[in-house]
């Protein structure tokens, strides 16, 4: 065993790879598996898009831009966020472009946490966020809103600040949640803003689903809180630009000058090439997204209707592209267990429920960012899993 294994940071020993990645990468293993396990669309890059990133390459538009981005895709950027959400953010001063959401994430919470600084965090929650708080040596406050059908309210909230107080320095929202595919209204927006404007703490506002809600558009919390807001979007899902790995900040001037300096040495700037189809992306393809809500859509009321039927228990979801079910009671009620022994069984993969927190237990996760067709094949599977051990 190398010795030098010993001597890292010792808070990289206290997180892991998300049981996300481990339990897709171990199910991946068996042979006919069919996965509904990542959040990754299942539809290509937009071809405008795809043909921009093409053309900066032939015209060799591959040296660095500014560390905040290019000022073109700030400036789209921008207005994207003004068009879509009624949200104001000056190109040149209060945006930040990122290696993804992901660094957006990272650049905020080492940039503002303090070694026994505590942050709120609605669960259950996407798994990406609690190690980043671990490195910065705070503490995660975990307020359970399964009793409210995934639904945080300023009560919560208010209940979490009275019990730890001025230690508490922001708030982690995501919505369209990852993993429940539940957001808010105007007036749940407006609620929890004034909630966060009683206290003087950060709002970091994951809004990467934004573009992916069914029935009333997305509200951003920085309509009402812009103050206290650290903004997060960005391109994965709304336009099937994983990969790309493009991501924005949007905050008030004197927050970006200081976020700036850790995105600087995370990452120096986002990738030039990428940067350029962003631009494409968010102008000439201001609603590339529609077409893919349609289907997402129509995907969620299938699988809703055929999982209820089954005896799951769904909130029903309004965002993103997650069914975040349940498990019917009778069968392996540990979430983990009742997940692999459906993938070695019935060879459908979808992740545990306590993949995303304590509060998680109990439930999976199914991702509907796959084709009807593998979609009716899982449900096939699914429910000859619920039946055979039924009957069993």
């Amino acid at each position: 065993m190398n010795p030098l294994t010993k001597n890292f940071n010792q808070q990289t020993y206290q997180i892991e790879v998300s049981d996300i990645r481990k339990f897709d990468e171990r199910v991946s293993q068996i042979e006919d598996m069919l996965k509904l396990t990542l959040g990754e669309p299942d539809f290509n890059t937009p071809e405008h898009v795809k043909q921009a990133g093409i053309q900066a390459i032939e015209d060799n538009d591959s040296h660095y831009t500014g560390m905040a981005g290019d000022l073109s895709l700030r400036i789209a950027a921008a207005n994207f966020m003004k068009t879509k959400y009624k949200v104001h953010y000056t190109p040149s001063s209060e945006v930040l472009v990122t290696v993804g959401a992901t660094e957006a994430l990272s650049a905020s919470l080492l940039a503002i946490l303090n070694p026994g600084d505590k942050i709120l965090v609605p669960t259950p929650i996407y798994p990406g966020y609690e190690p980043l708080i671990t490195l910065a040596r705070a503490t995660p406050v975990y307020i359970d809103t399964t009793s409210n059908d995934f639904v945080l309210t300023p009560e919560m909230i208010e209940t979490a600040m009275k019990e730890h107080g001025t230690a508490v320095k922001a708030i982690i929202l995501n919505y369209p949640s990852n993993p429940t595919g539940v957001t808010y209204n105007r007036k749940e927006v407006a609620a929890i803003a004034s909630a966060v404007r009683a206290h003087n703490i950060f709002v970091i506002s994951d809004e990467i689903y934004s573009e992916l809600t069914y029935g009333e558009k997305h509200v951003s919390i920085a309509e009402y809180a812009r103050d206290q807001t650290i903004l997060i979007n960005g391109l994965s899902k709304s336009h099937a630009m994983t990969g790309w790995r493009i991501g924005f900040i949007f905050a008030p001037i004197e927050l970006v000058e200081q976020l700036m300096k850790v995105h600087q040495y995370l990452v120096t700037s986002a990738t030039t090439m990428a940067q350029k189809a962003a631009t494409a992306a968010l102008t000439a393809g201001i609603d590339d997204a529609l077409p893919m809500k349609v289907e997402y859509l129509k995907r969620r009321d299938f699988l809703y209707e055929k999982m209820k039927a089954m005896g799951f228990e769904i909130a029903r979801p309004n965002g993103a592209f997650y069914i975040f079910a349940k498990i019917p009671t009778g069968f392996i009620q540990n979430s983990m267990d009742f997940c692999v022994d459906l993938a070695e069984k019935n060879k459908l993969a979808i992740i545990p429920g306590s993949a995303f927190g304590s509060a998680g237990e109990g439930y999976v996760r199914l991702s509907y960012a796959a084709s009807m067709e593998k979609l009716e094949i899982a449900m096939e599977r699914l429910e000859d899993y619920i039946f055979t051990q039924r009957e069993a």
